[in-house]
């Protein structure tokens, strides 16, 4: 018997009915699905809510795709989060493996060290990374616009107090006139000092004036003086010629300055002792002859140190050299006395050498004097005593040179030995 060849390229499928039997079954039930679906939809569209029930499906949908979207992914990481049950504790496998020679080789399990995070300003042993954060507000700081008051105390001088405000020593004059008249060696402890806000003039008001003239005569502008907080003063609204400020009322003048009065002694000549008269009982008379001085100054004093007052033009025009009270004051070069005593102008017991070349030196707020009137002095003899009289707030010498060409000068210019 011949067999049959099957040749799959010739043969037909088998019926369709015969191989999906199934699905020819389930045909009718999904037609009638599909049709009670496009009755309802019709009649939907009679009533002509379509548009809505469209909406409303839509967004049922969506809340539904967004619930089962974080359902997921929530499952997803704390699934991830959690160690695999299956290994946490499974212990390294060993090798027990055979060498060609047929021994077997144990090998020990590894025993890995356990890692932890180090402490730094960064990283803490209970793991991750610290905020560097503080948790209050930082307020930047404001200046100041309104006048302050500061207490004198000992060993101050206008120099260190302006120092401490970040203010020139002038401002710290002339916001004090009443109280310093623009003279440094009034500063005494207990004074309860006005400090301006920033460097300028503190001025009295005195009903009729005009800001324009007050402005010029302190050589700022009229804006100066209007614009500036402190004085609360109405740009828009303040007239210049007739600003309306009450008598009595005092403004902060910005920027503001005037010529500083020179109040050191003057030059107290052999020959000319009415001037030493002005200063106090410590004058003394005509004086004819005398040592003359060469011009060559030592240092006055046993310490070295500058205290408090420096030299400054038109404000302190000598130096003040700080020391023990009760320690040698010495004679910076060769000389007659012209003044020495009490003076009642704020610099107490003093002593004033006239060298008869034009040069003339002060020594002020002495202890004591241990030299009288017309007596000839030379370089390096004893004055008197370094102390603290007068107008001072701490133990001091204050040491101040004069001559006829120069002026009043630095003596840190001049005096060898110190400084």
């Amino acid at each position: 018997m011949s067999e049959k060849n099957h040749d799959p390229l010739t043969e037909t499928p088998e019926d369709e009915s015969t191989a999906l039997p199934d699905a020819q079954e389930n045909q009718p039930e999904a037609g009638e699905t599909a049709g009670r679906l496009a009755a309802f939809w019709e009649r939907v569209r009679e009533l002509g809510i379509s548009g809505t029930v469209t909406r409303i499906v839509t967004n049922v949908l969506t809340v539904v795709v967004v619930v089962a979207a974080v359902y997921g992914l929530g499952r997803f990481y704390i699934n991830s989060s959690q160690p695999d049950a299956s290994t946490e504790n499974t212990p390294l496998p060993q090798n027990n493996s055979t060498s060609s020679s047929g021994t077997s080789t144990n090998v020990e399990d590894v025993i890995l060290p356990e890692f932890t995070l180090p402490d730094s300003a960064f990283f803490y042993g209970s793991g991750g990374i610290a905020r560097q954060a503080k948790p209050d507000t930082q307020i930047p700081t404001r200046s100041r616009s309104e006048v302050s008051f500061y207490e004198v105390q000992i060993g101050d001088s206008v120099f260190s107090i302006a120092e401490q405000y970040g203010l020139k020593p002038e401002t710290v004059l002339w916001g004090n006139y009443d109280i310093l008249n623009d003279n440094p060696r009034f500063l005494a402890i207990g004074q309860v000092l006005n400090i301006l806000p920033t460097d300028g003039i503190y001025y009295r008001y005195n009903a009729g004036e005009s800001l324009t003239s007050i402005a010029r005569s302190f050589e700022v502008s009229v804006e100066n003086i209007v614009e500036y907080p402190g004085n609360y003063l109405d740009p828009y609204e303040t007239n210049p010629e007739d600003p309306g400020i009450a008598d009595g009322t005092w403004l902060i003048i910005p920027g503001g300055q005037r010529e500083l009065q020179d109040w050191g002694p003057p030059a107290i000549s052999r020959s000319n002792p009415a001037v030493a008269a002005y200063y106090g009982a410590g004058s003394c008379g005509e004086i004819y002859e005398g040592p003359i001085g060469d011009g060559v100054f030592i240092w006055p004093a046993v310490s070295n140190q500058i205290s408090g007052y420096r030299y400054a033009p038109g404000i302190h025009e000598a130096i003040d050299i700080g020391g023990v009270e009760g320690s040698a004051i010495y004679a910076a070069d060769t000389g007659v006395v012209v003044y020495t005593g009490w003076s009642e102008y704020g610099y107490g017991n003093m002593v004033v050498i006239d060298h008869g070349n034009g040069w003339q030196t002060a020594y002020a707020h002495l202890q004591y004097t241990s030299v009288g009137c017309g007596q000839a002095i030379y370089r390096g003899d004893t004055l008197g005593a370094l102390g603290n009289t007068g107008n001072s707030t701490g133990p001091h010498l204050h040491f101040e040179m004069k001559s006829t060409i120069y002026g009043k000068v630095n003596p840190l210019d001049f005096v060898f030995g110190g400084g």
